[in-house]
């Protein structure tokens, strides 16, 4: 290792454990992120999510990723349910990652958020019923809100460390300078936002930043929603509230640009014999230690699809080939339709 390379950066093995930066936990190289089993996907399968949650967890799977407002508290109770029917041995390593602050309506709107000290106490007791624990593992604001200081915030989920509510600390989709306002009032374990192929945003400041900080990074959307997993098709009916529906990458011209370079991305899988999610998963595990993907499988097949991507070692040509096939900036549209985009402080 040279003077300045971080030790982050040094390859590893995909299957060994990763630590969440400098400040958090060690956690089974991939995370489940959990979302899709009760918001934005369409209606899910109950007992198979249930049934997904717990191969993940035989699986050794410890970090489960999820949201307080997704679902209005749908998806924080099927965890609190798979985590009580789970064998001892895996609740006890199991570790949730929470984000709070979305504001909802009855019909499901999001009017924005709250991270005021008082808002995150409030969140957080009601996290804590519906999961049925003690602590929360990580707890993050999903979205910076604009009219609250980070730095006030990050105060209030300190406090909570202190008073055992909270292990460890997380932010969501902020930027460089907000990543150091916040370091600098509390250890933060990790940083999650998106990060794959297709959206390589963060590789410029952010993720820089976060290494020269010792922040991990949870990495989400690794398959662009399905969009790179191989399996997504041109005539692919969405159902009612899918997000997918409304995602500028999924749209006319720019999903058909999209979709040939998953085509490209595919050839460069077939030649090693795997599956266009598992590359584009292994890709992901290839840029660091310090990173961890959230798959956001919803049923058994596709996570036993994603587990695979463990078992795949990436020589420098592969990493060539799969640059080639996917290059920086390929993907056509943005990540997010414009009105969220601008909650993003990544983005600014």
């Amino acid at each position: 290792m040279t003077k300045n390379e971080s030790p982050f950066e040094t390859p590893v093995h995909p299957s060994v454990p990763r630590r969440l930066g400098t400040a958090g936990p060690s956690v089974f190289p991939l995370g489940l992120g959990c979302m899709g089993m009760s918001a934005l996907y369409g209606e899910a399968d109950r007992a198979e999510s249930l049934a997904t949650l717990h191969a993940a967890l035989d699986a050794g799977v410890t970090l489960l990723d999820t949201g307080d407002f997704y679902g209005m508290g749908h998806n924080e109770l099927l965890i609190n349910e798979a985590l009580r029917t789970a064998p001892a041995a895996a609740r006890e390593r199991a570790l949730t990652s929470v984000k709070f602050g979305a504001l909802r309506t009855v019909e499901g709107g999001f009017t924005g958020y709250d991270g005021r000290p008082e808002a995150v106490r409030n969140f957080l007791a009601y996290s804590l019923q519906r999961l049925g624990r003690d602590h929360i593992d990580i707890y993050r604001i999903a979205r910076v809100d604009p009219d609250v200081p980070i730095e006030e915030t990050v105060g209030a989920i300190a406090e909570a460390v202190e008073a055992g509510h909270v292990r460890h600390i997380g932010l969501s989709e902020v930027g460089a300078d907000t990543l150091r306002r916040a370091a600098a009032v509390a250890p933060i374990a990790d940083l999650q936002i998106e990060y794959s192929l297709i959206s390589r945003g963060i590789e410029e400041e952010i993720l820089p930043t976060a290494r020269e900080l010792g922040i991990g990074i949870t990495a989400y959307g690794v398959l662009s929603r399905g969009l790179i997993s191989g399996h997504f098709t041109r005539d692919r009916a969405l159902a009612p509230g899918d997000f997918r529906g409304m995602s500028p990458r999924f749209q006319g011209d720019n999903l058909d640009r999209n979709l040939g370079l998953v085509e490209a991305l595919r050839k460069v899988a077939e030649g090693k014999g795997v599956s266009v999610a598992q590359t584009a998963i292994a890709w992901v595990l290839s840029r660091g230690a310090d990173i961890v993907p959230l798959v956001g499988a919803r049923r058994r097949d596709r996570l036993a699809e994603a587990l695979g991507a463990l078992d795949i070692s990436l020589s420098a040509a592969d990493l060539a080939a799969i640059e080639e096939a996917v290059p920086v900036g390929a993907a056509a549209g943005d990540r997010y339709p414009a009105a969220q985009m601008a909650h993003l402080d990544s983005e600014h």
